[in-house]
């Protein structure tokens, strides 16, 4: 994985976790969460394409399609486990 190919998956997956948090909402600690979930599911999804040898949308090193499925599916996993706070 290159400097740039890191560089990308890092806006990527922020991206995602970013507009999780812009459609539903929630405080800075939510902010956090989801940004490091997202981070996490797409590294995982990302190397985990890489173990199986699964090419889904490469762009350049980058399994970005395994890398985007990893991340949506950790985010809906913590959105679903971790409740909101009662207003």
């Amino acid at each position: 994985m290159t400097f740039p190919g890191i560089v990308f998956s890092f806006f990527v997956a922020l991206l995602l976790g970013s507009l999780l948090h812009l459609w539903r909402g929630g405080d800075l600690l939510r902010l956090v969460l989801y940004l490091s979930l997202s981070l996490v599911g797409f590294f995982s999804g990302h190397f985990i394409a890489n173990l199986l040898s699964i090419r889904f949308l490469k762009v350049g090193s980058i399994n970005l399609g395994f890398g985007i499925l990893g991340s949506v599916l950790l985010l809906g996993l913590g959105y679903w486990l971790i409740p909101e706070e009662q207003r």
